[in-house]
């Protein structure tokens, strides 16, 4: 296993984070139904492989995957780097969702009681709050790193300006600030290279990648010419959603990668992400153990410069305004000046 720092904080994570989406729920449901002796189970598999990081929400089951991976950690709490998230509805009162200081405040004592914790290693806005003040929201976050009960806060599912601005407003007050960014991103979907890569990298945040196989298009089950079976959570929910011919474009080269390697194309598809230098950690789930240990494997596959360019060949995205004016940006200077430098000499 190997480990990035979580944005400039000095902690480290693993890159294979345990999502766990899957913990608890109705038995048998297309995303979640694991029971408490199987969530024992994966986690003891991902802890033995090397994982330090664990990522879980408030909404995931309702409370119940908090529930589930509390009773699990037990003893071994100190063992990992615990992440959660706030915003998503809790309850039927017109208060009980967001991010407001209110919410926020009666929604951390939950987490840490259905977790088993006294404190979150990460705390994450699940989403951007459009009704509520950054600066409530920041201050909130705020105090609660100052009270001991989070050591860190991040977000998911921001827009690269609501990062930013949050980051200001964090500077201007002497708030604490976003260390990483929990965002979509697969081979098949790439949008996030636009804004949110450059911001990255610009910022010094962690990214951390939920549904790394695309909701499981990138399992390898999904091709032109087959038929995905009719429990497959994409069936009756196309999310996320992806361009079908430019991702089928995709499968069939990391198809011809995996048969090479004698590995599966969800392989392929997870340590692609793998060597994207702007990846911190990329989260796993499952529901069955099988899956699991499969994904597991996808640390031991490294691509070679030649599969790494033909798989960007197919997948990169086409250059749009203002992305494309760079290049002659990058031109000016050494050509497109040059003749009326000369007339004026």
């Amino acid at each position: 296993m190997e480990y990035r720092e979580l944005g400039r904080t000095g902690v480290f994570v693993s890159q294979i984070c345990l999502g766990t989406m899957t913990f608890g729920g109705e038995a048998g449901s297309l995303i979640g139904g694991l029971t408490q002796s199987e969530a024992d189970a994966f986690l003891g598999k991902t802890l033995d492989a090397g994982v330090n990081f664990i990522d879980t929400a408030n909404v995931y089951s309702y409370g119940e995957s908090e529930e589930l991976l509390g009773r699990v950690l037990g003893k071994r709490r100190n063992d990992v780097v615990l992440a959660t998230k706030v915003y998503g509805r809790m309850g039927v009162g017109p208060n009980e969702v967001g991010l407001t200081r209110l919410n926020i405040m009666q929604q951390v004592e939950g987490s840490l009681r259905r977790l088993r914790t006294d404190y979150i290693d990460l705390y994450q806005s699940h989403a951007f709050d459009l009704t509520t003040p950054v600066e409530e929201t920041l201050r909130a976050f705020d105090d609660l790193v100052r009270q001991g009960k989070v050591r860190y806060i991040g977000c998911s599912n921001h827009n690269a300006w609501h990062v930013v601005k949050a980051l200001g407003v964090s500077a201007l007050h002497g708030f604490e600030r976003y260390v990483s960014v929990q965002a979509y991103y697969s081979i098949a979907g790439r949008e996030l290279e636009r804004e949110i890569v450059p911001m990255l990298k610009d910022q010094n945040l962690s990214l951390l990648v939920w549904s790394p196989l695309a909701g499981g298009f990138l399992s390898g089950k999904y091709t032109r010419h087959a038929t995905p079976e009719e429990h497959s959570r994409r069936k009756n929910r196309d999310f996320p959603p992806v361009d079908l011919d430019r991702a089928y474009d995709v499968i069939d080269a990391m198809s011809e990668i995996a048969r090479s390697r004698s590995v599966s194309v969800a392989q392929i598809a997870l340590a692609w992400l793998l060597h994207q230098a702007h990846v911190t950690s990329i989260i796993i789930g499952a529901r069955k153990p099988e899956q699991l240990e499969g994904n597991l494997k996808c640390m031991t596959v490294k691509l070679s410069a030649e599969e790494l360019e033909a798989l960007d060949a197919v997948s990169r995205l086409k250059l749009e305004y203002p992305a494309w004016t760079k290049i002659f940006s990058q031109r000016l200077p050494h050509e497109g000046l040059k003749p009326f430098l000369d007339r004026k000499a």
